[in-house]
């Protein structure tokens, strides 16, 4: 991520400049991110270029989440612990701006990293993800994310799985016990 740091969101980021071509996702980061943030609903995180501490170049969301187990594919679900719902962590939002082409799979690295940091701290099994539309549906299979069974454009990778994928041994081979 040579170039760009990621950080907290606070007030010292220019939100009203920021714009990802998208209006809801645009007007989230101007107007509601810091309420869920102040709300304790959702932690926002930014991707600042160096030398630019105000310019926000994409930004994420993280909350507690939980997925119904048989709603996850076998293929995960086989290495879970057998409990009713499953512990786990949801992308809410993902965004970059348009002005920064190509970062989209660096906030989703930078995104998958901090959840395997925090499932250290705090247990989750899994990485959510909902997709808003087919094309970002795509992006997030291109990074070994599955469908869940019977939601519409949600979409699952285990903390295994995404520990492994940003080389994380140390959690990666936890979860494979």
């Amino acid at each position: 991520m040579s170039g760009f740091y990621s950080e907290a969101l606070t007030s010292k980021h220019d939100r009203r400049a920021f714009s990802c071509g998208v209006d809801v996702l645009d007007d989230y980061l101007r107007v509601r991110a810091t309420q869920d943030v102040r709300r304790l609903c959702a932690a926002a995180f930014v991707l600042v270029p160096d030398g630019e501490p105000y310019l926000i170049a994409g930004f994420y969301t993280l909350s507690a989440f939980s997925v119904a187990l048989d709603t996850v594919p076998d293929s995960i679900a086989q290495k879970l612990a057998r409990y009713p719902v499953v512990p786990s962590i949801l992308i809410g939002r993902l965004a970059r701006s348009v002005s920064f082409p190509g970062l989209g799979a660096v906030l989703l690295m930078d995104a998958i990293t901090r959840c395997v940091r925090q499932s250290d701290e705090i247990g989750a099994s899994l990485i959510v993800v909902d997709a808003k539309d087919e094309r970002a549906q795509g992006f997030y299979e291109k990074h070994g994310f599955i469908a869940l069974r019977g939601v519409s454009k949600r979409l699952v990778i285990s903390m295994a799985t995404a520990a492994a994928a940003v080389g994380s041994r140390e959690v990666a081979k936890a979860r494979k016990n």
